[in-house]
């Protein structure tokens, strides 16, 4: 399986330059790269990875995560990032689930938090436990319903956050997160951009992260993909797991919610 994988993105990268190319001739230019990679991603191989360290004893207490808690009971990976964000009695705030990662690495195994971060996004050589982690843990909802029932007054509160913040205009571009997504059809130079506020659009984009993406050769998470954005803006860097991050990732899922979880998915 390894060995298959490997070969599919040595393809992959050796294509770069045509896709750069292609983008230019066709609508959805990742579609040449799913009709190649057929029923395999490489997403797989930060699946397994995130799987042997989600069973492994590590840590200064080296004791595994088993026992960490999504909101399903302690270990239950199965449909858990499905019903995420959620608030945690034991944090006493509402966590996505790279937030939710940190603090049972931090709690549950003794990981200094910062030691964490610093390697929150992976890059070449560089590995990042918590993406192959996240990647892991969405795939075991791979098939479940996305179901956000903002049932604690914290939720409804991190869910109007992440409204307002989806609209909140700022930065030297005056740019909102809407200006982008807030009606469907719009494009950025040759990619198409999906409006954030129909339920279609809303649905797929939230269910098909995170993904591979083949023009970097990583797989990048809901967090990767929001913090881009910010930078895209020209805004200060949005803190990983920062309450604002958590509210914009639950004002997704909830416009998602219907929608059939798909993911670690292909991306451009």
């Amino acid at each position: 399986m390894k060995q298959r994988l490997w070969r599919v993105v040595s393809v992959a990268v050796m294509a770069c330059m045509p896709f750069v190319v292609g983008a230019q001739q066709q609508e959805d230019p990742v579609a040449e790269y799913r009709e190649l990679f057929g029923e395999d991603n490489p997403a797989e191989l930060w699946e397994q990875r995130g799987e042997g360290l989600w069973r492994e004893a590590r840590g200064p207490k080296n004791v595994p995560l088993s026992s960490c808690d999504f909101g399903l009971g302690a270990g239950v990976v199965a449909g858990a990032y499905a019903q995420m964000p959620r608030y945690f009695a034991d944090t006493g705030r509402v966590e996505d689930l790279e937030s939710r990662l940190v603090t049972c690495m931090t709690t549950i195994q003794g990981f200094d938090r910062e030691t964490v971060l610093r390697s929150r996004f992976g890059d070449g050589d560089k590995k990042s436990d918590l993406e192959a982690l996240t990647a892991y843990i969405v795939g075991q909802s791979r098939g479940h319903t996305v179901d956000i029932k903002l049932q604690h007054p914290a939720e409804k509160v991190a869910y109007e956050t992440g409204k307002s913040l989806f609209f909140y205009r700022a930065g030297p571009h005056d740019f909102s997160c809407a200006s982008c997504h807030g009606e469907s059809g719009k494009r950025i130079r040759l990619q198409s951009l999906p409006g954030l506020l129909e339920k279609k659009d809303a649905q797929f984009a939230f269910t098909t992260w995170p993904g591979y993406r083949v023009s970097q050769g990583e797989l990048r998470t809901l967090e990767w993909r929001l913090a881009d954005c910010f930078r895209q803006q020209r805004l200060p860097q949005l803190g990983y797991g920062s309450p604002a991050a958590v509210a914009l990732v639950m004002f997704m899922a909830v416009n998602a919610n219907g929608g059939k979880m798909d993911a670690p998915n292909l991306k451009r």
